[in-house]
């Protein structure tokens, strides 16, 4: 079993498509119409057939004030893994990107936090000591086993 989907709700799909692809760097998957209704995901371009993020629309009430209450307690919608945490921060800062939280060392990483102008916050994070994912099984290598894995 994979996770080939996930999503987080966007108050303008178009805004999203330009935020996450030309600040972000993800490129457009899936971007089908069917009268009012949007499929529309970005992947990395670092694996294209990997995991799709979906930017699904917040006109759900429910979807909505889910949105809000993670923004208003400062949690992020979404966390991506990066290699290099304060590289991808100057660049999607170059980009025009609002950071809420520069790079900042926390037990086990490095994570920043950036607005996305969509009504959600986004963590970049970078693990420490050499911890890396093993994609056989989707574990964090690197840490003592009482560690979490985020």
């Amino acid at each position: 079993m994979k996770i080939k989907l996930t999503s987080v709700y966007v108050d303008d799909q178009e805004k999203a498509l330009r935020f996450y692809t030309e600040v972000l760097g993800f490129a457009r998957k899936a971007d089908v119409s069917h009268g009012p209704f949007r499929w529309l995901t970005v992947a990395s371009p670092e694996d294209p057939d990997g995991t799709e993020l979906q930017l699904a629309p917040n006109d759900n009430p429910a979807a909505k004030a889910y949105q809000q209450a993670l923004f208003q307690q400062g949690q992020p919608a979404a966390m991506f893994y990066t290699d290099d945490v304060k590289g991808d921060y100057a660049r999607i800062e170059a980009r025009g990107a609002e950071f809420t939280l520069p790079p900042t060392a926390v037990t086990g990483s490095t994570i920043a936090m950036l607005n996305d102008t969509c009504g959600n916050l986004i963590q970049i994070t970078q693990l420490a000591r050499g911890g890396r994912r093993n994609d056989d099984h989707g574990l964090v290598q690197g840490f003592p086993s009482e560690s979490p894995a985020f």
